[in-house]
This record gives C-alpha cells, structure tokens and sequence, in this order.
C-alpha cells in the first residue's frame, strides 16, 4: 500500500509528488500516457515560459474570477520560490524583455529530466499507460493498465489492477490538448459522486470569422505585427496571425477569455484592431490630410502609412474605406473584425472549466470524497499565457501536498481510503 496514489504526471502532480516524498511519504504516479508531461514538453517548444515577473499584485489579477481561491496558494509559492526551485535543479532562470520568466536553455526536457531524477532519487514510484477509472471510497483504487502494444493515440482496453492507497490525488489536467493526455474523460467519474463539474470551454484560442475568399486565399497565415487588439473596454498590444478560419496569437489569447464570453451571451464578438497603435487619431489625420495627387488610395496609404497589403485588405474587409481624412484614421484606429466562435478546444493552449472551486476545501481536498484532492488544470480556472498557467499549476500541487501531508497524520488519515 502506497501512502498517496497522484494521476496525472503533469507539474501538479510532479510538485506534490516531490513535496510529499521529501517529507517521507511513499509516492506512486501514473499517467495514461507511455511518458510523463508531455503537455510541459509541449509548452517548452517555444521557449518555457516558467512565471512572470511582474508585481504580485498585478499577476494575481491575471486570473480574474479564480484570484480570489488562487492568491494565497501563490502567495504561499510565488514566482521567485519557483525560479529557486528550477535553479535548484540545475537550470537558472532569466527575464525576458516582456517580463516573462524562463530556463536560460529555453527548453523544458532538461528541467525535466532533472526533476524526475530527483524524484526517482526520492522513491517515487511512476507508472505510465495506467489510467485510473475508478475511485471506491470502500475499497483499493481502481486502475485500468493500457495494452503497452496499442498505438500511442489509442486506449486500448488494458486490464483492471488494484492499488491501494491511503490518499488519492487528481491532477489529471483540463480539456485542451487531448493527444498530450488531458481529455476530461475524468468528469463522470467525479460527476457521479455528486462533484459539481462547470462546462469545459477553450481558453487561450483562436477565434473564427467570416472572411472573404480573397482575403482567406491571399494573406491566410499572415502575422500581424505592431498591432493592438480592443474588446470590452480591454486593450492588448502585441501581435495576431490572420488564418483562413479567423484570427490567434498572443494578443488574441490575452482577449480570449472576454471575446468568449460575449460570444456565449450575443452569439458574437467585436475585436477593434488598431493597426497604428504608436499613433493617435490627429496624427494619423493630419499625415492623411496631405495631398494626394494622382496616387491610388493604396499607393498613398503605403507611402504616407506604410500599410502593408493584408492591413490594406484588412481595411476593405471593413467595408467601404473612409475617404475624408479623420474618418480614415478613426477607422484604422479600431477596424472592426467579427468573431463567431472560439477555436475547437482541441486547439486551445488551456480550457476553462473544471472541478468548482467550491468543492474543495482549503488543504485541496474534495469535501464529498474524503481522501480524495485535486490539483492543477482540473480545477475550474484560467489565466492568459505569460507564465499564469505554470505557476498557478504549481501552487496548487503545492498545497494539495501540504493539504494531503495534513490528512495522512490526522486520526482520519491513519484509516485507509
């Protein structure tokens, strides 16, 4: 028997399965995946971005309706105890010129390798292709084992095995990304047992538009660059790519949250795109005012604007372009894009959704299911991409393990789940 079993072999569940083993206890991970945190490799690919580095204040703030239920736990493990933490294990970190945080190796396998050394150095037991599929509160933990020949992106059927363990954690993460091994295929499993489950939605997406064949067949895949993105009173500068379907990028994602949510009210959203945001209205209306000559508009605008053609394109997708100066520049200002759907949450870097916030107590427990915790991207919160993700998962593995290390050495602990 095991003193806690963790599902899900994530940065949740690897930071309470190293927190727990240090302080003594017999640790078993599983993944239903043949390698443990892919969705981390994942997010390393472009650099890992590990947390971020601006004022506590304003980074609790990232995460909107969750802040309330996640600020003491990244209170209790801030951005600067996780930069320790990754140069503990031999990776020093360093800020980027946005304020982003990362590994100077900007990749995520050699943290990695490093972390699961450590925690085999711990005695921390790690089990892939086993998929929990079960919880008896009565009874060992149900396990189902995937058939080592199936095809990685195939179940298989495997066996049932049973283990025992005297505390459970879930960190089994969201609904985005499935191929990596998060695909929510978890809800029944807690819905059944009376756990409250808010609709998975995508988060940090894309969204879909109605573009014309001509804008779609010539400039999809064209970034956006310089550019700020308006909605709902919330203003981004970065940068946006156009795709045949609609719009993604950094600064959508910073806007994904907002533009989803009016989607679900209306039915659809209204992004502004500044194409000049360096510039203000009389500005852009005096340089306009100039004299034009035998030039066509597109000429003119290149020369006195420097717009380039998919911005041109950008313009006429609006409509009819403003032929009076200050018009003109009101309209390049805030052109007007309509979304009508947020990307497929297959494509989406994080989900919204999850386990309520109210279902667990403060040590991360499950109030009806005794024993039983979560962590991570199960738990219904979301945060913009900056490092928000990261740290948020680590906090709350964090707490699960002192939430958990508090359970097993109460009179209740000692009696097996």
């Amino acid at each position: 028997m095991f003193d806690v079993l963790i599902a899900g072999a994530g940065p949740a569940g690897l930071f309470a399965a190293e927190r727990l083993s240090e302080n003594g206890y017999s640790v078993v991970v599983i993944d239903r995946m043949p390698s443990p945190a892919r969705k981390f490799l994942m997010a390393g690919r472009g650099g890992l971005n590990l947390t971020h580095s601006e004022d506590l204040t304003a980074f609790l703030a990232r995460y909107r309706q969750a802040e309330p239920f996640l600020a003491p736990l990244i209170q209790e493990f801030p951005p600067e105890t996780l930069r320790r933490w990754c140069e503990d294990l031999g990776e020093e970190t360093f800020v980027g010129s946005s304020g982003r945080v990362f590994p100077k190796s900007m990749k995520a396998s050699p943290l990695l390798r490093a972390w699961l050394r450590r925690l085999d150095a711990n005695g921390v037991r790690l089990l892939t292709r086993h998929a929990l599929c079960a919880i008896e509160g009565d009874g060992p933990l149900q396990l189902r084992t995937r058939d080592e020949t199936a095809a990685e992106d195939t179940e298989g059927e495997g066996a049932l095995q049973s283990l025992t363990a005297r505390a459970c954690l879930l960190t089994m993460g969201g609904a985005s990304w499935p191929k990596l091994g998060s695909n929510a295929a978890w809800v029944p499993m807690l819905e059944e047992r009376g756990v409250r489950i808010n609709r998975f939605q995508p988060a940090n997406c894309g969204f879909q538009t109605g573009w014309s064949d001509f804008l779609k067949e010539r400039f999809a895949g064209t970034p956006l660059k310089r550019i700020a993105l308006s909605h709902g009173g919330k203003r981004v500068q970065g940068e946006a790519v156009l795709t045949a379907q609609g719009l993604e990028g950094g600064a959508v994602y910073a806007l994904s949250a907002e533009l989803r949510e009016t989607i679900n009210e209306t039915g659809s959203a209204t992004l502004h795109i500044d194409l000049r945001p360096q510039a203000g209205v009389d500005e852009l209306a005096a340089k306009l005012s100039r004299p034009r000559g035998k030039q066509s508009a597109a000429t003119f605008l290149k020369k006195v604007l420097r717009l380039s053609p998919v911005e041109m394109a950008l313009l006429r997708e609006a409509g009819d372009v403003p032929s009076d100066p200050e018009s003109l520049a009101r309209c390049i200002k805030a052109v007007p894009v309509v979304l009508d759907a947020p990307y497929s949450i297959d494509r989406a870097i994080s989900s919204a959704g999850g386990i309520a916030l109210d279902e667990l107590d403060e040590g991360m427990m499950l109030k009806k299911m005794p024993g039983i915790f979560a962590a991570g991207e199960m738990l219904d919160w979301e945060a913009p991409t900056g490092g928000y993700l990261l740290q948020a998962c680590f906090a709350t593995g964090a707490r699960a393990a002192t939430g958990i290390a508090a359970f097993l050495q109460s009179s209740k602990g000692e009696q097996t789940t």
